[in-house]
């Protein structure tokens, strides 16, 4: 056991689903896995690991912001010696080209956080995903016909005063869409020789009033996005 995962070493798989809600990560569980059981739920941060079409992989919830998404990715890259690792999130739209309810593949994700600094005074802000996990995203997305739109993240610190940093990103580091996770996702996967991809269900808009998917619909309305990481995750080796 780690300090904030109750679970057994060997009860969390060497893939991993991760996303910010822990309800949605339920919901992945009993909608999609045979044979699951709850494997953590410490602080109620849940996580699930059971079987999808006879592959044994892992469902986690990491929390808001980079803070939580830090410290819940470090222990499962580092004690749980996960290898691959899908977020599958919600953001918001920073372009006309990208609308509520397009599933985005983040190809990286530009931050103005200090994580990488305060821990080893690295100033990168930008990090990349996994070209692995990336191609076969993309791959899968033609099989299913899925319309997947590829750009690059905001990771903001700050939910309500986003306007001024999602500006200064659109213009000058060309992101597409923001959300509050996936800089440290792939920042602590590179730290631990992981892989680490985003996909990201655009339920609101950062250019555009009223137009937003309710709290039930960022629960349990992403399983477009969720069906097409699962697809993902099982087709690389444990």
């Amino acid at each position: 056991m780690s300090l904030h995962i109750n679970a057994n070493k060997e009860d969390i798989a060497s893939r991993v689903l991760i996303c910010g809600d822990p309800l949605r990560a339920k919901h992945i569980a009993e909608t999609f896995l045979d044979d699951y059981k709850e494997v953590c739920n410490t602080r109620n941060m849940l996580g699930f690991t059971g079987y999808y079409k006879g592959e044994r992989i892992s469902v986690l919830s990491h929390g808001m912001g980079i803070p939580s998404a830090g410290i819940y990715t470090y222990e499962l890259f580092n004690e749980y010696k996960v290898k691959y690792m899908i977020r599958i999130g919600s953001c918001g739209t920073m372009k006309e080209d990208i609308e509520v309810g397009d599933v985005v593949l983040g190809t990286d994700s530009f931050s103005i956080s200090n994580y990488a600094y305060e821990e080893n005074k690295d100033a990168t802000k930008i990090r990349k995903s996994s070209d692995e996990l990336n191609n076969l995203i993309e791959e899968e997305a033609k099989e299913e016909g899925m319309n997947l739109k590829k750009t690059r993240i905001l990771t903001s610190d700050n939910f309500y005063g986003e306007s001024l940093n999602a500006a200064f990103a659109r213009e000058k580091f060309d992101c597409g869409v923001a959300e509050m996770e996936s800089y440290v996702i792939f920042y602590n996967a590179s730290k631990f020789n992981a892989k680490a991809s985003c996909l990201l269900t655009v339920v609101d808009s950062l250019i555009k009033e009223d137009v937003f998917y309710s709290p039930e619909e960022r629960e349990t309305g992403l399983d477009k996005m969720t069906i097409l990481a699962l697809n993902t995750i099982i087709k690389v080796g444990e």
